[in-house]
């Protein structure tokens, strides 16, 4: 085998066993919480993750296709669910250089694939600090109070988003790196159209967190409000508060003051261990879906076809 299989078989060797290993890790944890939950608001909920992290995928592709590169469905699925396994190996940087590798069979030149996986997190980062901002302020009130310095951050994402902003950055930086500047700039449809996917995972999110919140004893259309806000709170306080891995710790409290009007304290805690099993149980039920998707439609493209980008250049050595 080439050295490039092998060290893909590799990642997804170790990105699944880490990944498998953090499921199996907490379930101690979670077992009494999931006791508590019917088997209709467990799947529901794990339903409701995959429907997030395909919006998830969505917005990456999008972003993507703005830069010059779309991608036909199943590839940038696996590209996508595949790569974000890398989040559960220690170091930061494994799931953009997954991403980065297997866009170069599809002819996705690095800088654009690193661009458009960073542009994730500030889209991600303002569009749930904006769902925190109208759910939880009235709701939960002073349980959320210490974390309202996160509404600062709004404005000036707002502004570092613009097409302008976003162009003049990623290009200084390839500059830097004496790369040449992007083929082709960022948008405003594009930014706009990757906002609304993101919406749409914070909806399907919020969603998957009612379930288990209604599951442990707080169902009506307050605790479903709650629980939207909660889950992006959590995410975006994990985010910005980089000294905690993956957000660990910092989410829970999070999360757990945002659920106090509705549960208690020994329940939020339940749900937000809960809720973090079935988002890592949904990264690994994406990833395989994904895989078999793509394999389906490799086997469908002619033999002797050769991926190319969307300029019509071969993909890059």
């Amino acid at each position: 085998m080439s050295g490039r299989k092998v060290f893909r078989l590799l990642f997804l060797a170790v990105a699944l066993g880490f990944g498998v290993w953090a499921v199996a890790s907490r379930w101690t944890e979670v077992s009494e919480g999931f006791a508590r939950l019917s088997w209709p608001e467990l799947g529901g909920s794990l339903l409701a993750v995959i429907a997030a992290l395909g919006c998830g995928m969505m917005m990456w592709r999008a972003l993507l296709a703005d830069l010059g590169s779309p991608l036909a469905l199943p590839h940038a699925a696996k590209i996508f669910f595949v790569g974000q396994l890398g989040k559960y190996i220690p170091g930061s940087l494994w799931p953009v250089l997954a991403q980065m590798e297997m866009g170069r069979d599809h002819g996705i030149p690095r800088a654009r694939s690193a661009t458009a996986f960073f542009l994730t997190y500030p889209v991600y980062l303002g569009s749930g600090l904006l769902t925190a901002a109208v759910t939880l302020p009235v709701l939960a009130g002073g349980s959320v109070a210490r974390f309202a310095w996160l509404l600062l951050l709004i404005p000036v994402l707002a502004a570092v988003l613009h097409p302008s902003v976003v162009n003049w950055g990623i290009n200084r930086g390839l500059r830097l790196l004496r790369r040449p500047p992007l083929e082709r700039p960022l948008t405003r449809r594009g930014v706009l159209v990757a906002c609304g996917w993101a919406f749409g995972g914070w909806a399907a999110y919020g969603v998957h967190l009612a379930l288990i919140v209604r599951g442990l004893g707080a169902p009506g259309p307050r605790a479903a409000l709650l629980s939207l806000g909660a889950f992006a709170l959590a995410w975006c306080l994990g985010f910005v508060v980089v000294i905690a891995p993956a957000g660990v710790g910092v989410r829970e409290v999070a999360m757990v003051a945002a659920l106090a009007p509705v549960l208690s304290q020994d329940a939020a805690i339940a749900a937000t261990l809960c809720s973090r099993l079935i988002v890592s149980v949904g990264d690994l039920v994406c990833a395989a879906l994904a895989g078999i998707a793509a394999r389906g439609a490799a086997a469908a493209t002619p033999v002797g076809s050769r991926a190319v980008s969307a300029h019509g250049d071969p993909p890059e050595d």
